[in-house]
């Protein structure tokens, strides 16, 4: 291991911050009051461990009948993961997670922090919540809500706990580790569901099939004026436009007259289109549903990702969090009628034509008001380039190119998929998500079409422990296939109809596909002796001068193709018989509409 040389009583170094007060500091309680806050007592200078917030967590629900605990699952090395829900009827509560509710019930807001254990402000602000729900006079937020609350997702990291997890995070004194003890980034694992933590909390979300999910963060990248940050994806690219609209037009709107009104200036979602030039403006891409609010798009699950900034004080961030809950709740009571109504419109919804892949749109989409921060570059030693460096000084607003996405590949929307029996890695995924399947019972034959793929690649790395796969589709062979029992049908008519297709479309960027679970038919599997294919080969270009001229073209154009005897061989052997007439034909079938 490498020593370390930086000096171990050092911070790494911030920009200036600037001063801040505001009314919201009024929800903070003395370190005298009895139920005073683990990160209250500190002044905000530490976030309490996993067990202690447990422990916190655990006084509130013998203190109330408004909280209850709950476990929902473990994680990868063993921790309960614990949830919390406040409500002024748990009858409505227990039939959720019974799966026996059989009214609408109230409003239902679910609220997740710790992905990143880091970014862990949104638990601090929820043990203050809470505590002002039993205590004070904030019982009033449980009339016509129930709120579920998860507050560490990922306990393993949050246990990772050290002074050196962000150097960009201002507090708090330590903080936890961003991937979970498997290595995994959690707002990575939506899809794939590889780890426990994320099996559970999916499990869950279809139990509760909450009205709206709100995930909690703080952010990397560039100094700006706001304290919160917060979207979904954007009304341009959204598979959920009822969702998308109502979130822009009542939720954004009155959440941020809520923060300010304590003292907050919430914004937009900020992304830098180059962290080291800000001047270039900003980006907001269709975001894959990999992240939290790309997959609760696809699941028409309306989702606001919350982004704190992270060079804000941690007690201005945390009170901030705050604030957003606080309007969040009350939101989604006040204009319940209006969500459900958007719930219901974008789950009947299917899309004549679903977008598949997204690339940068050539123009800016449009402008956003943007509130900046003073910065200067200046000629860096270590990184031999031109480095930003920001003075902690307010700028006057600006309006901001916004750079985005456009539609790359359409499908017309197939009526449904065969999955083979034999695709062990996708059923269980499809299972996980809850996405409704037809099992055949008995040997079955369809017309189906299928994908023949090409052009291979591979990343060049490992990430989230898998390798990335692309490939591009070669062509659409209509073929008559035999499907084993146990293998399903998936209709698109359902309303995770969306999210299957982008799970089972092998060129959406988080498919099964691209995450390494749909693999088989990427192996040739029989051999070839070159005392057969040789003289086969030289016959084959004798009666085909066609196939002569395309190997003479391909030696020509490929000096490593020339040079390998084995290539060369193994390019006649593909265009014979003998060929894997499965190699490269991707298993799941499309049923046309």
């Amino acid at each position: 291991m490498n020593p370390a040389y930086w000096p171990s009583d050092r911070r790494a170094p911030l920009p200036p911050v600037q001063p801040w007060s505001g009314a919201s500091e009024a929800l903070v309680q003395s370190a005298e009051s009895p139920w005073v806050t683990p990160a209250e007592l500190s002044g905000f200078e530490t976030t309490p461990t996993y067990a202690e917030t447990r422990t916190f967590l655990t006084r509130l629900a013998e203190a109330s009948p408004l909280v209850r605990l709950f476990e929902y699952g473990y994680s990868a090395e063993g921790r309960p993961l614990t949830l919390v829900i406040a409500s002024a009827d748990h009858r409505h509560t227990q039939a959720r997670l019974d799966g026996t509710a059989k009214d609408k019930g109230p409003i239902r807001v679910f609220v997740e922090c710790g992905i990143h254990p880091g970014e862990i402000d949104g638990k601090d602000a929820g043990l203050m919540l809470l505590r002002d729900i039993v205590t004070n006079d904030r019982a009033s937020l449980l009339e016509g809500c129930d709120w579920y609350f998860v507050p560490v997702l990922n306990p393993d990291g949050h246990e990772r706990r050290s002074a050196y997890s962000r150097p960009n995070q201002r507090g708090p004194r330590e903080q936890g580790w961003r991937a979970s003890a498997q290595g995994l980034n959690l707002n990575r694992d939506f899809i794939k569901a590889h780890s426990p933590e994320m099996r559970a909390i999916l499990s869950l979300l279809q139990r509760i099939d909450p009205h709206l999910f709100v995930d909690l963060h703080v952010t990397d990248g560039l100094d700006y004026q706001y304290d919160i940050t917060f979207g979904f994806q954007d009304p341009l690219y959204s598979a959920s436009p009822a969702i998308s609209g109502w979130l822009e037009s009542t939720y954004r709107p009155q959440v941020s007259t809520h923060m300010e009104a304590l003292g907050h200036l919430p914004g937009p979602l900020i992304l830098a289109a180059d962290d080291r030039k800000p001047e270039l403006g900003l980006t907001l891409p269709a975001f894959p549903p990999r992240f939290s609010h790309g997959y609760g798009d696809l699941r028409h699950l309306p989702t606001v990702l919350v982004e704190n900034h992270s060079l804000k004080p941690v007690r201005q961030r945390v009170l901030g969090t705050y604030a957003l809950m606080e309007g969040t709740l009350r939101v989604a009571t006040e204009h319940d009628t209006a969500l459900r109504h958007a719930l219901t419109k974008d789950r009947a919804r299917r899309e004549p034509e679903p977008v598949l892949t997204w690339e940068m749109a050539p123009k800016p989409v449009r402008t956003v008001t943007f509130h900046p921060i003073a910065s200067e570059f200046y000629e860096s030693a270590a990184s031999g380039a031109q480095e930003v460096r920001w003075l902690g000084t307010p700028l006057p607003a600006v309006e901001a190119p916004v750079l985005g996405s456009t539609p790359a590949e359409r499908i017309a929307r197939p009526r449904g998929y065969w999955v083979p029996s034999s695709e062990f890695d996708v059923l269980d995924r499809l299972r996980v998500h809850g996405v409704e399947m037809e099992l055949a019972a008995d040997w079955i034959e369809e017309s189906v079409d299928m994908l023949r793929l090409k052009d291979l690649t591979l990343a060049h790395g490992v990430s989230e422990r898998r390798v990335v796969f692309r490939a591009e589709v070669a062509g659409i062979e209509r073929r008559r296939e035999r499907f084993a029992p146990g293998s399903a049908f998936v209709t698109t008519d359902q309303p995770l109809g969306d999210l299957a297709i982008h799970m089972l479309e092998p060129v959406c960027a988080d498919s099964l596909f691209a995450q390494g679970y749909v693999a088989g038919m990427l192996d040739p599997v029989e051999y070839l002796e070159a005392y057969v294919i040789a003289p086969m080969a030289e016959e084959m270009m004798e009666t085909d001068p066609e196939l002569r001229a395309e190997f003479q073209a391909k030696l020509a154009a490929d000096n490593a193709f020339a040079a390998d005897p084995m290539a060369r061989l193994r390019w006649f052997y593909l265009r014979s018989p003998y060929r894997d007439e499965r190699h490269m034909l991707y298993p799941v079938a499309r049923c046309s509409a």
